[in-house]
């Protein structure tokens, strides 16, 4: 089963992709992402690699007829509101249409994102540019997610360092309210709401981690996630392909640091979930997202101190009311002492 199923309560879809539970146990002395492998050249530096188990699908089968009660025939053919699927019922699916990509980041098992060159992540970067472009020309298309999960904190059972894309053909919930959070902030104010953040940010510094001259890392004033850091870009872009050859240097050169300071908290490989934001494609009811919307990067870090684990518990899930046990600032003052023994082990 794979298929895309309407919540009436959230106004959002969810993806059922059950066959993903068939997918094998990989052994523990073969890596299908490694050179020699068969599934991948003998030689690569970075490569986008089809998943063998999406969850959207560029073919995708027609939804179960279970416990839908509206007109077959007719589901399947609406990509954007479950009105499009017409019937009598609550409850809508429609087709799990989309893309699932794998980003592999470098051709070595055990290396990992701060552990490559500057020079090489910025081919990821440009790598990640390609992949926006080339998705984006298909017009069901509408958000184009990058992301990498890191850890078995984090449910992560492949080791060999890779990212993920996902290219939906409905907009995430949570990408649409910043949407519109932005998009309201921006027509009261005639400012970017996330260049305000900066700014805010910028004037307090006690929250700023990190920064080159493009972007800035800080744990933003509302995070709740302990270490929950963002990379915001300094000037005002929507997505990463509008950054020029620099910014796209010091991209790479901060997702370096950043991750390179989260290894040094605790002396150990820290796992994270780094969530690209930018703008979305083929969406014109969303107006001019490129004046509103700002490129950046959030990191959810499971871990509250060097053993203990933050969970999202009842209230977090149940009542999306977020708890942060730490004080935002005594955190972001770790993460600054952090990066300063980032720095002097890499002389």
């Amino acid at each position: 089963m794979a298929e895309l199923r309407w919540n009436p309560l959230l106004k959002d879809w969810v993806m059922v992709a059950s066959h993903r539970q068939n997918r094998p146990q990989m052994p523990k002395d073969w890596c299908p992402f490694c050179p020699g492998s068969g599934k991948v050249p003998e030689e690569y530096e970075v490569l986008k690699y089809d998943n063998d188990f999406p969850a959207l699908m560029e073919n995708p089968p027609e939804p179960d007829k279970v416990g839908s009660n509206f007109n077959q025939e007719k589901q399947g053919t609406g990509i954007g509101n479950p009105e499009e699927n017409s019937g009598t019922g609550v409850y809508k699916t429609d087709r799990a249409y989309g893309k699932c990509e794998v980003i592999l980041y470098s051709p070595k098992h055990t290396v990992t994102l701060p552990e490559l060159s500057v020079g090489h992540i910025r081919k990821l970067v440009d790598l990640w540019c390609e992949r926006y472009i080339q998705l984006s020309k298909d017009e069901k298309i509408k958000f184009i997610f990058k992301f990498e999960n890191r850890g078995e904190e984090v449910g992560v059972t492949m080791p060999h360092p890779h990212g993920q894309i996902y290219a939906y053909s409905k907009m995430p919930l949570k990408i649409k309210t910043e949407l519109e959070s932005c998009k309201e902030y921006y027509e009261k104010n005639n400012e970017c709401l996330i260049c305000r953040m900066n700014k805010e940010e910028e004037e307090f510094k006690k929250r700023i981690v990190v920064e080159n001259a493009s972007f800035v890392a800080y744990l933003p004033f509302f995070t709740d996630y302990p270490y929950g850091m963002f990379i915001v870009s300094k000037n005002h872009k929507s997505a990463m392909i509008h950054f020029t050859d620099e910014e796209k240097n010091d991209f790479a050169d901060i997702l370096k640091k950043v991750t390179g300071t989260f290894d040094a908290l605790f002396n150990k490989k820290f796992p994270y979930m780094m969530c690209i934001h930018q703008a979305p494609v083929n969406s014109p009811e969303y107006g001019n997202y490129d004046d509103y919307y700002h490129f950046h990067v959030e990191f959810y870090t499971p871990l509250r101190s060097e053993n203990k684990i933050k969970y999202y518990a009842s209230s977090e899930m149940g009542a999306w009311a977020a708890c942060n046990p730490r004080a935002v600032e005594e955190c972001a003052e770790e993460l600054r002492e952090a990066y300063k023994r980032y720095l002097k082990n890499c002389k």
